[in-house]
C-alpha cells in the first residue's frame, strides 16, 4: 500500500512557474508508477504528466515543454516542476500511483493523495 502526500502548491502570476511535490510512505514505492493529475472546478480530472518505475516520462500535449516531472526513489518523491504557467493551468493538482505501468485513465491509479492547490493569476 501507498500512502501520498502532495504539497508546493500556491498562487502565481501567468508566465511563472511552480513545483509541487508528492512524497510517499511504503517500502516499494520504486515498483510503482506515478501520475499526476488535475482536476478544475466541474471539469473531469485529467492526466498532466507521468513517469515509470524506470524513469520514463509522459506527457500531456497540453503541458508539453513547459512541464517537467521527476521522481526520487531514495527519497520516494515525485516532483512537477512547472513553468510558464496559464491561467487555464489552475486546478487541484493530484498525485496518483499504480502498478504496471503509467497510464492516463485516472481511474486506473490504486492510490490518490488529497491534493495540492494551484491558482494562476492573469
Amino acid at each position: 500500500q501507498v500512502h501520498l502526500v502532495e504539497s508546493g502548491g500556491g498562487l502565481v502570476q501567468a508566465g511563472g512557474s511552480l513545483r509541487v511535490s508528492c512524497a510517499a510512505s511504503g517500502r516499494t514505492f520504486s515498483t510503482y508508477a506515478m501520475g499526476w493529475f488535475r482536476q478544475a472546478p466541474g471539469k473531469e480530472r485529467e492526466f498532466v504528466a507521468g513517469v515509470s518505475w524506470g524513469g520514463s516520462t509522459y506527457y500531456a500535449d497540453s503541458v508539453k515543454g513547459r512541464f517537467t516531472i521527476s521522481r526520487d526513489n531514495f527519497k520516494d518523491t515525485v516532483d512537477l516542476q512547472m513553468n510558464s504557467l496559464k491561467p487555464k493551468d489552475a486546478a487541484v493538482y493530484y498525485c496518483g500511483a499504480r502498478k504496471v505501468a503509467v497510464t492516463t485513465r485516472s481511474a486506473e491509479y490504486a492510490y490518490w493523495g488529497q491534493g495540492t492547490q494551484v491558482t494562476v493569476s492573469s
